[in-house]
């Protein structure tokens, strides 16, 4: 199994469980709830990974710097 699928497997089976959980409540903006709780920990860990460094992390995740930065803000995330 490759490491995007194991990455997908564990989403398919965290939100299922978050369905599970629900107990019959009508869910509402996921897409949002997930994007915010895979993305801090995505850019937590990656920066990390690159030692705090901004332009090595950035380039990791495929995005700018200052789009990495505005992220970093939004999410509460210190460098």
């Amino acid at each position: 199994m490759t490491r995007n699928n194991e990455l997908a497997d564990s989403v398919k089976r965290s939100l299922e469980r978050y369905f599970k959980d629900m107990d019959g409540e009508k869910p509402t903006a996921i897409y949002d709830m997930v994007l915010k709780n895979v993305e801090k920990p995505m850019i937590e860990v990656v920066l990390a990974r690159a030692e705090g460094n901004l332009t090595l992390a950035s380039e990791m995740l495929g995005i700018n710097r200052n789009t990495l930065r505005k992220k970093m803000q939004l999410l509460r995330i210190r460098g």
